[in-house]
């Protein structure tokens, strides 16, 4: 099989796994070895967080990444995976929709078949001419986008009008070609029905503790359902903890505690 026709049918396989069949569960990874991991556990497909990797990488999150460290990142992801890979590049890495586009295609050069696209702070026009010119170019287009929406995740609005504030930007995004919408920071079965209901795609959900509410989340409308930081938090949380030990320093209580306590701010301030 060529290269070309091995990434079409991983874009058709990954694609399916949103058909609502069952809840697609799609990890997060940060480097090969997560990814291989993340394999050998059983996963359909994979995804990156944007802020594991570039924590992984000495970054911190919100586009500090250069876009040659992330290429070489994905290099190696994609040396070991056999399963569908779909990359987060926060924002694109530019205001530029031509950029955008152009960094999707050096990814699916690599291999990946999808990618997560934000629209952050700013304004939610941006987001579509990104996606609209990653689907006008040849040499993007074959990718499945999720257009993420910042409404919740910021504190855009509340209530009802952080719903319409979602459904009409989800709607744009999927107008401009986007294939998924991503709704992370809210786990509301109430408001994925609402959601769900008014919009005409498949939903990505991120659950940071656990996956106990999946069954509801996606009898309510709600697809796909990835973990973002979590899985790193909880790996460097158990490396800080056995480093503590083998270190000797009297510090156990200390560190078990900031253990515990390694959240995304903690993590991303050590890279500033």
């Amino acid at each position: 099989m060529t290269t070309s026709a091995r990434s079409a049918s991983l874009l058709q396989s990954f694609t399916l796994l949103h058909s609502h069949r069952v809840p697609l569960l799609l990890p997060n990874a940060w480097d090969a070895a997560s990814a291989a991991l993340l394999q050998m556990a059983g996963a359909p497909a994979i995804a990156t967080s944007s802020a594991a990797l570039a924590w992984s990488l000495g970054y911190a999150d919100g586009g500090a990444l250069p876009r040659a460290a992330l290429l070489h990142a994905v290099e190696g992801i994609m040396r070991v995976s056999k399963v569908p890979v779909s990359i987060d590049i926060e924002d694109g890495y530019s205001h530029e929709p031509q950029a955008v586009a152009a960094l999707v295609a050096d990814l699916l050069a690599l291999g990946v078949v999808g990618v997560n696209l934000e629209d952050g702070s700013k304004p939610p026009a941006l987001l579509v001419d990104k996606i609209g010119a990653i689907r006008a170019s040849a040499s993007s287009r074959e990718v499945f986008i999720n257009a993420r929406t910042d409404v919740y995740l910021r504190d855009l609005a509340a209530g009802e009008e952080a719903i319409a504030m979602t459904l009409a930007r989800l709607s744009a995004y999927r107008a401009a070609g986007a294939d998924c919408g991503f709704i992370p920071g809210i786990d509301s079965q109430q408001v994925a029905a609402r959601l769900a209901e008014g919009l005409d795609m498949p939903l990505n959900f991120m659950l940071l503790d656990g996956g106990s509410r999946i069954a509801g989340l996606f009898e309510a409308g709600i697809s796909r359902f990835s973990q973002g930081p979590a899985p790193f938090l909880g790996a460097y949380a158990a490396l800080l903890r056995a480093s503590s030990h083998f270190l000797g320093s009297g510090r156990e209580e200390q560190t078990e505690a900031e253990a515990k306590e390694l959240s995304f701010a903690r993590v991303n301030d050590l890279f500033a």
